[in-house]
């Protein structure tokens, strides 16, 4: 015993004399620099929604556990966000939509929270978190979600439960960060009681009440459907997995749900390889209006048709990979989702060109359709005119520049932006560069303007004729 404690005396003697012999080759670690904590913001930054999202950090994940009671219609949750810093944090906010928040954790320490606003929570940390730092947050919470005022998170009438809704959904049950300006992986765990099936994002992850979805997607396209479901599993020919849930009462849309792959052949060859990680459908009995284009799984309303199975399935491309980034940009969404829809007619055998006049003829005197705008429309007026005009836009502009260029831009458009996000001067400049031609009047006239575009834009190409 004594001699080992020699030798390691003697062995830290030598070290010590090694390193003042080294002189200035000894490098003392530099200080971490000062902090300037501040509190993050309380917005995104998107004009049309400033209240929405949050600043000061990046979302990285979401772990979504949640029990729900279909009989009471309770929800007991315990969401954990992954997130990194992108300044010094004294304070930061979740998005949360009613629901009581039980306790938050930041990195496993409790920590202190507010309730501000219509649905901000406030959270402080024990300690200030330095930018460049990923750290945890832990939100234990429960409720009911479906009484929240004007919730995305809907009732079916047979006692089950969907979430569907554009431009909020996600913060009415589970804390999140809610702009499509920060996407984030998303990963859900269900209880639900026997006979009950849960339907999600992504894929399975070893049972059929937890789900995965690995890409980045906007909060809006996150959901949940729970029911008692009749599911059927397949995959496409490259070996992405399909799954598609028909409630009680939509069995009969197994014979659209099964054209899938079809149209999924079909749009990839307009758009480039299908991006998602899953595909396949949430067929609901219910008629709540409008379909949604949630990632990897469209959730459709009551007795839909084809038409509506390409246009959401148009948006895992146009909105769900390539995700806007200000709202006064949906067109970037909606009027490509809508224009696949002609695209498919194409295919059918339509003659788009007759259908283009035929429309011109229709609306020409018609002051309320020109006066939608495709771009900055204005705060709520984003889904005023992307479904029918920007069809008509879109097709003038393919005839504007030709077949070439227009395909050109649709796979560049959307594997340059790959989950991720775009804005409209980001596609225009692409359009410009694309077609080697100066088009700032032509777009302005279609996409900015609140009127009939003159003659020359209006007709383009062999549209004169």
């Amino acid at each position: 015993m004594y001699r080992r404690r020699f030798a390691a005396v003697a062995i830290a003697s030598a070290v010590v004399v090694a390193a003042a012999c080294a002189g200035d080759d000894v490098v003392t670690p530099a200080p971490p620099a000062p902090m300037h904590p501040a509190p993050g913001a309380s917005g995104a930054g998107d004009p049309y929604y400033p209240d929405d999202g949050n600043g000061g950090y990046d979302a990285l994940g979401y772990q979504v556990v949640i029990g729900y009671d279909p009989a009471s219609g309770h929800l007991d949750g315990d969401t954990t966000v992954t997130a990194k810093a992108t300044q010094d944090l004294s304070r930061f906010d979740l998005d949360l939509r009613g629901l009581n928040v039980l306790s938050v954790e930041v990195d496993g320490k409790p920590v202190p929270f507010a309730r501000e606003k219509a649905f901000e929570l406030v959270i402080t940390p024990a300690e200030p978190i330095r930018a460049g730092t990923t750290f945890r947050t832990r939100v234990r919470y429960g409720g009911e979600p479906g009484k929240t005022p004007d919730s995305a998170w809907r009732r079916s009438a047979d006692g089950g439960a969907f979430v569907v809704g554009e431009p909020h959904s996600a913060a009415f049950w589970y804390p999140v960060n809610e702009t499509p300006r920060d996407k984030a992986t998303f990963a859900l765990s269900a209880h639900v009681p026997d006979g009950w099936t849960v339907v999600s994002n992504g894929r399975e992850q070893g049972s059929p009440t937890s789900w995965a979805e690995p890409n980045p997607v906007a909060s809006y396209l996150t959901t949940i459907a729970i029911d008692k479901f009749a599911v059927d599993r397949s995959t496409l020919p490259d070996g992405t997995p399909l799954l598609q849930a028909y409630a009680p009462g939509a069995e009969h849309q197994r014979a659209l749900g099964s054209r899938l792959p079809e149209v999924i052949a079909f749009l990839s060859g307009k758009f480039g390889p299908y991006p998602q990680s899953a595909a396949g459908g949430i067929y609901l009995a219910d008629d709540v209006g409008f379909s949604l284009e949630t990632q990897t799984r469209p959730t459709y309303t009551r007795d839909v048709e084809i038409l509506t199975l390409v246009h959401e399935t148009a948006h895992q491309w146009f909105g769900d990979s390539v995700s806007l980034e200000n709202w006064s940009d949906i067109c970037l969404n909606e009027c490509f989702a809508s224009y696949a829809q002609w695209l498919w007619a194409e295919r059918e055998g339509q003659n788009l060109d007759d259908r283009y006049r035929a429309a011109i003829e229709i609306t020409h005197d018609s002051k309320d359709f020109w006066a939608q705008k495709l771009v900055d429309m204005g705060p709520g007026q984003e889904f005023q005119g992307v479904y029918n005009k920007g069809i008509l836009a879109l097709h003038a502009l393919r005839r504007k520049i030709g077949d070439t260029a227009f395909d050109k831009i649709l796979h560049t458009w959307t594997a340059g932006h790959r989950h991720a996000n775009g804005t409209w001067p980001e596609f225009e400049t692409l359009v410009t560069q694309t077609a080697g031609q100066d088009l700032r009047e032509f777009l302005d006239s279609w996409y900015r303007a609140d009127k009939l575009p003159a003659d020359p834009d209006l007709f383009p190409g062999p549209l004169r004729s």
